[in-house]
């Protein structure tokens, strides 16, 4: 399983913000058929979205099956709503980047820092 920085995964995270759910696993859990088409869509998106309509602990399970299985890493689970992410080396679509700092802002002064405690 791979794994991300903390910048990394942000920048992930907010990229999938906008993301529709590309595959759905019902009440009957992870098949074969379910697995090759999580495979097929990370090849291509390399960034999915994924519904499952289990109870929590089973969500969890499945997430984890999928990354073990994918060689994937899992971004973000909320409710849900799974995010995973599979680099794809042929055709790299998402280039991860550090997040921008905000640049120009001076160091807060020793009277700021009294007044903030």
């Amino acid at each position: 399983m791979l794994s991300l920085t903390v910048p990394e995964r942000l920048a992930l995270k907010s990229r999938a913000h906008q993301l529709k759910p590309t595959v759905m696993i019902g009440n009957a859990g992870l098949s074969e058929s379910v697995l090759k088409e999580i495979a097929q869509t990370l090849k291509i998106h390399e960034l999915i979205k994924i519904r499952v309509m289990a109870e929590r602990p089973q969500r969890e399970e499945i997430l984890a099956a999928i990354c073990a299985q994918l060689n994937a890493t899992p971004v973000q689970h909320i409710g849900k709503i799974l995010v995973i992410y599979q680099p794809n080396p042929e055709k790299q679509q998402i280039e991860l980047k550090k997040m921008p700092r905000h640049k120009g802002k001076k160091p807060l002064t020793k009277k700021q820092l009294g007044s903030r405690t």
